[in-house]
């Protein structure tokens, strides 16, 4: 299953994607938010594995929801490392995930100041600006995220930088990104349909039939929204025939979903 970033007016990518959520697994938000720190070190000190201890349990609570439980670990982690920039980082993912936005614009600004070119953090506070509709700025950290030095999750950044620019109608730049998005990991199945959804809203029809047949022709990546776009880009290539098997796919596999009451009101332009 795949669930796709956007926003209202978006076609299928109707819905943006908690910031927890793993690229590869589910299409699109973020990686884990800070640095993993792997073992201790026989150079590590007392209060250094003990922060490493507090971050990997907020990292975990994090993971499972547990906002106040995984800020209470942060903030041991900060008393036994005040300088420690993965703790600022997922902190303002938690408050963020709190709606506490300013503390948590504070804590990814903290943590650019102790870091200032690390990728992950630049690429959580670009996905933290999109969010809130600054478009513009998230761009900015998104641009710097990618350039980071030894940052190996650019086409993670292009996606989400690529759907952030959708949903401020910038679709021209867009489709650019999530093209470059596209070359480096064709296999992500969240840049396909979100590159197909763009293409759509241009009405670059051929070219959306092509990125959304790569994810449906699985039965284990498509979903209810990809089924949903497929249907509609059929029906504006005048293939109704088309259009009726994605939407009977969709009505038999996902019947509680709205796509699916859509296509049952007959409502492809919604």
């Amino acid at each position: 299953m795949i669930s796709l970033l956007g926003a209202k007016g978006m076609g299928t990518t109707a819905k943006w994607l908690a910031a927890l959520a793993l690229l590869g697994a589910i299409g699109a938000a973020l990686p884990p938010p800070v640095h993993a720190q792997q073992g201790g070190s026989s150079e590590e000190s007392e209060p250094q594995k003990r922060a490493r201890i507090r971050m990997q349990l907020a990292s975990s609570y994090y993971a499972d929801g547990q906002l106040s439980n995984a800020l209470d670990q942060v903030k041991l982690a900060l008393q036994a490392v005040p300088d420690l920039a993965e703790a600022f980082t997922l902190r303002g993912l938690i408050l963020a995930a709190q709606g506490d936005d300013a503390p948590a614009a504070e804590s990814f600004r903290r943590a650019l100041e102790l870091r200032p070119q690390d990728g992950d953090t630049l690429h959580n506070y670009g996905f933290f600006l999109c969010q809130r509709g600054r478009y513009a700025e998230a761009d900015e950290q998104f641009n710097r995220a990618f350039n980071a030095p030894q940052y190996r999750n650019g086409a993670r950044t292009l996606l989400v930088q690529g759907v952030c620019q959708s949903r401020s109608g910038d679709l021209a730049r867009a489709e650019a990104t999530l093209t470059r998005a596209y070359e480096i990991d064709a296999g992500n199945p969240a840049t396909a349909v979100n590159l197909a959804d763009v293409l759509y809203r241009r009405g670059e029809f051929e070219r959306a039939r092509f990125y959304v047949r790569r994810v449906n022709g699985s039965a284990e990546l498509q979903n209810a929204e990809s089924l949903w776009l497929a249907a509609r880009i059929e029906r504006k290539l005048g293939n109704d025939s088309g259009a009726r098997d994605y939407g009977t796919q969709l009505r038999d596999r996902y019947p509680q979903s709205r796509e699916a009451a859509a296509f049952g009101r007959g409502s492809f332009d919604e």
